[in-house]
């Protein structure tokens, strides 16, 4: 049983921004990061399975804004390495969320560099750049929203409405660090924005492609196979309904609930075969069992 436990595990940190090995979560002992134990960002950001879920169905909401999606099209090789790609956000929002003080602000640095040569036309004619602060802002917004529905629908449904509100208000910092602006604070901020949004988004050839890829993104071996299919239809399943009609995914109502409990019979064995995530190299390094 403990072979199949670590192999498990092996597999699934392999698939997170853990892989990359160049955060070192348990040290120095006692400092607590942006957010520290008690954050509600701890909570949400904790548990694999939802955020996985969560990150796909950003991914596909993000795409939609095609000022977000020519600089993905222009300057990144998702084509070649999509699972890098979710690798790398996967170390930033750990790092950034479970990492002590001086390695999230070395995240932020990173990412705002890189930003500032992330710049260019897009294919209606506007300039764009990744630094943009509304466009941070709605890089920032989908992220957020994906990762709390997927915590609300499927690690912790009766997380109060008073905490969703305080992680939105928690996270935001991060978004404001990289330089967005007017970020949304509140459940009710945050369905305002994505209203607003809504007319400025649009689902084209471009869009599709991206999405293509990420579906078909090749697993890192065949036990992770399933499970990445899974993933996929859970994040797609996640997606407000005008966006999974926008992009023309629109799960049936069998499928939705075949999607919803094959993830509730896979998340507790994950939870319970992986025992050195971020969360728990984290709660090691403030000397929390």
């Amino acid at each position: 049983m403990e072979f199949i436990r670590r192999r498990i595990e092996t597999q699934v940190l392999s698939l997170t921004g853990l892989s990359l090995g160049q955060l070192d979560l348990e040290n120095p002992k006692g400092d607590p990061g942006l957010f520290g134990p008690n954050s509600v960002c701890w909570q949400v950001h904790g548990d694999f399975t939802s955020m996985l879920i969560g990150g796909i169905s950003a991914l596909l909401l993000q795409v939609l804004h095609p000022l977000a999606l020519a600089g993905v099209w222009d300057h990144s090789n998702f084509r070649q390495d999509m699972l890098g790609r979710l690798r790398r956000t996967g170390q930033f929002i750990s790092g950034t969320t479970f990492g002590a003080t001086g390695d999230a602000n070395w995240l932020i640095d990173k990412v705002r560099t890189i930003h500032l040569q992330v710049v260019g036309i897009a294919e209606d004619g506007r300039p764009y750049a990744a630094s943009d602060p509304d466009l941070l802002t709605w890089v920032h917004v989908a992220e957020v929203s994906s990762f709390l529905a997927a915590h609300l629908r499927y690690r912790n449904p009766h997380l109060s409405a008073a905490e969703q509100d305080r992680y939105y208000d928690e996270i935001a910092l991060v978004a404001e660090r990289l330089g967005a602006r007017n970020v949304p604070r509140s459940r009710q901020a945050i369905a305002d924005y994505l209203q607003r949004m809504r007319p400025a988004l649009v689902c084209d050839h471009r869009s599709r492609e991206v999405i293509r890829v990420l579906l078909d993104a090749p697993a890192p071996s065949r036990l992770t196979k399933p499970f990445g299919t899974l993933m996929m239809q859970a994040g797609i399943d996640l997606l407000p309904l005008w966006a999974s009609t926008l992009i023309e995914r629109s799960p049936g109502s069998v499928q939705r609930h075949l999607i919803r409990a094959s993830i509730g019979a896979t998340a507790p064995i994950l939870r319970w075969a992986v025992r050195d995530g971020s969360v728990h190299r984290a709660r090691r390094r403030m000397g929390i069992r």
